[in-house]
């Protein structure tokens, strides 16, 4: 199974699952907004998509990873909007019979992630400045 979202909030947990009897890992990732982005201090991200196709490449990609590795589950929510510094901006679960795959595939979904769906975020200083950071389908990893 797959699953994403993009969420205007604060993510929802993604509950453990203790009924699942053939899964040895469940990996869990929360990627959280840092204090400073690009060397420079923020009090947070704002994260602008392209509606309506950065859901559909979300979700193309979970498919894609559940195909590529051997993985049962892989969910992942992403933020949009303001997030504040030390909130989770991503969580992605993923679980699998053994533990390496689901590591393997948890950080190639990320990378994936980042290249691959249009999600753009800009840092917010005290200030309440934007500034651009390098990151979406095309720009360049910091």
């Amino acid at each position: 199974m797959a699953r994403t979202a993009l969420v205007p909030g604060p993510l929802p947990p993604v509950g453990e699952d203790d009924t699942r009897t053939l899964d040895g890992a469940e990996i869990i990732f929360h990627g959280r907004v840092r204090g400073r982005e690009n060397g420079t201090t923020i009090v947070a991200l704002e994260y602008e998509h392209y509606p309506g196709m950065a859901e559909k490449e979300l979700e193309a990609l979970a498919g894609e990873a559940a195909r590529k590795f051997p993985i049962r589950d892989l969910v992942c929510l992403h933020r949009i909007g303001r997030v504040r510094v030390g909130e989770a901006s991503m969580r992605v679960v993923v679980r699998s019979p053994h533990r390496e795959e689901a590591l393997d595939a948890v950080a190639w979904f990320i990378s994936e992630v980042k290249q691959r769906v249009p999600i753009w975020k800009w840092a917010v200083d005290s200030d309440g400045n934007r500034i651009p950071c390098s990151s979406g389908p095309g720009a360049q990893s910091p």
